[in-house]
């Protein structure tokens, strides 16, 4: 096995609302996680997944996923913790000890490509301890201050080299380990930060603007509108596909 994915899954993402946690919540009547791991399982490195449910519904997404994508589907389901930080951490522990190569992708991220997956992976099997995926910032970003109440700008930021970072983000099993140990009860939300603070170099390789995250009601709709356009393309693929079959 080249490589496996952790998929924290556990969170409530309150700002999305409809009373489901965030992953479950559907897209095209197929839930968001269902999504995000067809993405994920689809690029030929990755080998195996393993999914932090909600605590109180590890059985419940064990039956789903098994109806999704089969009951052979290379996905272990595990109990979410607390925080992120932590459902990463259980995911981890309980991957095969084997894979020398882990990505932690969000599963508010239901359609990344499978060429950000498999530049993220081939860039640490290459050598790099942790990879991101990224796209440069396109809006102008100004640093502010708040002053009796109301906010001021301090100064823009030279946006040249900032950058937005997305997921699958991918380390070297042994460094994401270490990071967790090192970090262990903490409550961060991004993996490579942590990584970073043991003064690891984090590379970066292009991510994909389908790769945006769900996270409020605005950007379910546009997963909606990506989603149907995806099946528009496929329909339209099988067509052509049956105009140029022989019988």
């Amino acid at each position: 096995m080249r490589a496996a994915v952790l998929v924290p899954a556990a969170g409530l993402g309150l700002r999305l609302g409809g009373g489901l946690p965030k992953a479950l919540r559907e897209l095209g009547d197929v839930p968001m996680l269902v999504h995000a791991l067809r993405a994920l399982l689809a690029a030929p490195a990755v080998g195996a997944a393993v999914v932090a449910a909600p605590r109180d519904d590890v059985d419940g997404v064990r039956a789903l996923l098994a109806r999704e994508l089969g009951s052979d589907a290379p996905v272990t389901v595990v109990a979410g913790g607390v925080t992120r930080q932590e459902s990463v951490g259980r995911a981890l522990a309980a991957l095969d000890a084997d894979c020398p190569v882990v990505l932690v992708h969000d599963a508010a991220r239901p359609f990344v490509p499978v060429s950000v997956v498999e530049a993220v992976v081939e860039a640490v099997e290459a050598g790099a301890g942790a990879v991101v995926p990224a796209l440069p910032v396109v809006d102008t970003v100004k640093e502010v201050a708040d002053a009796d109440g109301a906010e001021h700008v301090v100064r823009t930021v030279d946006r040249a080299s900032l950058r937005a970072v997305q997921t699958p983000q991918g380390f070297r099993r042994d460094v994401l380990a270490a990071a967790h140990a090192r970090s262990a009860g903490g409550d961060s939300t991004d993996d490579a930060g942590m990584v970073e603070r043991m003064g690891v170099t984090v590379a970066v390789v292009p991510g994909s603007e389908d790769a945006f995250k769900v996270t409020r009601p605005f950007d379910l709709l546009l997963a909606e509108a990506l989603l149907n356009r995806r099946r528009a393309e496929a329909a339209a693929d099988v067509d052509v596909d049956a105009e140029h079959t022989v019988v």
